[in-house]
């Protein structure tokens, strides 16, 4: 009976000092998850930041945006140089490191932003997964290719600055033929299939994988977060209104790659967050898509109404 109370003595000295077992997060929920993790809804149990009144991604309403004129064009520098880099299945994304130092300047961005890395977030064999929604609608996919301010040497230290990170977002759409730029991209993820592995990107540029320059105008820009766990609250987002296209078949490609568990990686997007009072700007020549063939469509019947018998 003594040893007994010494040991109840000794282990309630020792347990406060234990820390407790937080489960790795997720995208899936623990109904779908072989092993106890935690989704979207309970990320703030592996950061807190996840949180925070300033998280991303989210709905951009269009018609609640404001015009800044100071949003004008980006300058892509050495996106057009070629390189080879690391492609990895990191059990939540594919994920490219990009070796050489491509920037972007203009955009109202203060300072050169230099290219960290890319990766992507997506549905299932091609139906909705982007992260941000535009008036509710939701694309196939989406791709993140972030920056940071050159004044620091690390994302790490780029995390801590309130400005720090800028992170330029690209719609997919489906299309109907295939996407030849991306034939290096699909034939990687076919040797990345399991969480962990990784290979070699070979020969490709990042001016190849996005919409052409004359293309890029037209964009939203919002201050919040990365979108998975840490959360972190210094992110300028840059969301780009002109998709990529893709085939059915390269969308689908994606939804082969494996979680952690063996499962099909799929639905590998944050849900929207609060707006919490924040304020989206768009560039001068922003506008919806849907809205601009609407009107197009409007003009050409009442071009047809005009015309004489």
């Amino acid at each position: 009976m003594i040893l007994f109370h010494v040991w109840s003595i000794l282990l309630n000295m020792w347990l406060p000092y234990v820390s407790p077992v937080v489960p790795d997060w997720c995208y899936q929920s623990q109904h779908t998850c072989a092993t106890p993790c935690n989704g979207p809804e309970k990320w703030y149990h592996a950061n807190k930041d996840c949180e925070g009144r300033a998280q991303s991604p989210i709905n951009i309403v269009h018609r609640k945006t404001l015009t800044d004129e100071r949003l004008t064009p980006f300058q892509f520098r050495k996106y057009q140089d070629s390189f080879s880099g690391l492609i990895k299945n990191n059990g939540h994304s594919v994920q490219v490191n990009v070796p050489h130092q491509p920037y972007v300047i203009g955009g109202d961005l203060e300072k050169p932003y230099k290219v960290v890395q890319f990766h992507l977030h997506w549905g299932k064999n091609g139906g909705p997964g982007s992260e941000h929604t535009i008036d509710g609608e939701q694309y196939p996919m989406e791709l993140h290719i972030v920056h940071m301010n050159e004044e620091h040497s690390t994302l790490e230290d780029a995390l801590k600055d309130p400005i720090g990170v800028a992170v330029l977002g690209f719609f997919y759409e489906e299309s109907l033929s295939a996407n030849r730029k991306y034939d290096p991209v699909v034939r990687a993820l076919q040797r990345i299939m399991m969480t962990g592995a990784n290979t070699t990107l070979v020969s490709v540029s990042l001016e190849q994988l996005i919409p052409p320059q004359q293309n890029l105008s037209n964009y939203y820009r919002y201050k919040g977060s990365l979108t998975t766990p840490g959360c972190t609250e210094s992110v300028i987002w840059t969301v780009f209104e002109k998709p990529i296209p893709l085939s059915r078949d390269q969308l689908r490609v994606f939804s082969d790659l494996q979680f952690k568990d063996g499962k099909p990686m799929v639905g590998t997007f944050r849900p929207v967050q609060p707006l919490n009072g924040r304020v989206v700007y768009r560039s001068g020549g922003a506008v919806v898509v849907a809205s601009t063939a609407i009107l197009l469509a409007s003009v050409t019947m009442a071009m047809g109404l005009s015309q004489p018998d």
